[in-house]
C-alpha cells in the first residue's frame, strides 16, 4: 500500500469531511473547504495556544481544544481563491517525537496507518535537518522511528 505522501511537499495529510490537516516538525496546517465566493468578512477564526474556533457565515466549522500547544501569536489564517481557508499553527514543541495524533484532543484523529506515515515523515525531516547537504530522496524509514527515531547524540558521549 503506497503512503499518501506527496513527494514534493513532503505532506502526509489526514483527510476530514471539511478538508485536511497535516504537520511538519514546526507547524500544523489546516485546510478547510468553504463555499465558493466566501469573503474574509464572513470568516471568524480564533487561534489560541490550545484552542481553535472557525466559523463561516455564522456556521461553526471547527471548534475545540488542540492536540498540543501552539504559539498563539504566530498562528495565521488566510482565505485562498474565496473557497479555501488555510490555517497555520506554530507548534510549541518542535521535535520529531511530537507528532500530533489528531488535530483536536477528541476529534480528527489520523488513522493508525496515516499516523505511522506522519511519524516516519517527521523522523525523516529530523534526519534532514541534522544532516544538511545529505540527499535523503528515496530514503525509507524503518525500524526505530517512533517518537522521532533513535537519539544518535547520546552515542557520541
Amino acid at each position: 500500500m503506497a503512503a499518501p505522501f506527496e513527494e514534493r511537499s513532503g505532506v502526509v495529510p489526514c483527510r476530514t469531511a471539511w478538508g485536511r490537516w497535516y504537520q511538519t516538525l514546526e507547524e500544523v496546517f489546516v485546510e478547510v473547504h468553504v463555499p465558493p465566493g466566501t469573503r474574509a468578512k464572513d470568516v471568524s477564526c480564533s487561534l489560541q495556544s490550545r484552542h481553535l474556533a472557525l466559523a463561516v457565515g455564522g456556521r461553526q466549522l471547527l471548534q475545540g481544544k488542540l492536540f498540543d500547544s501552539t504559539i498563539a501569536d504566530e498562528g495565521t489564517w488566510t482565505l485562498e481563491d474565496r473557497k479555501l481557508i488555510r490555517i497555520v499553527l506554530m507548534k510549541t514543541n518542535r521535535d520529531a517525537g511530537n507528532c500530533w495524533t489528531s488535530l483536536l484532543e477528541n476529534d480528527y484523529a489520523a488513522d493508525p496507518w496515516v499516523q505511522d506515515q506522519m511519524q516516519r515523515k517527521l523522523t525523516l525531516e529530523r534526519f534532514q535537518r541534522e544532516n544538511p547537504g545529505f540527499d535523503f530522496s528515496g530514503a525509507e524509514i524503518s525500524g526505530n522511528y517512533s517518537k522521532g527515531g533513535p537519539d544518535f547524540f547520546s552515542l557520541e558521549k
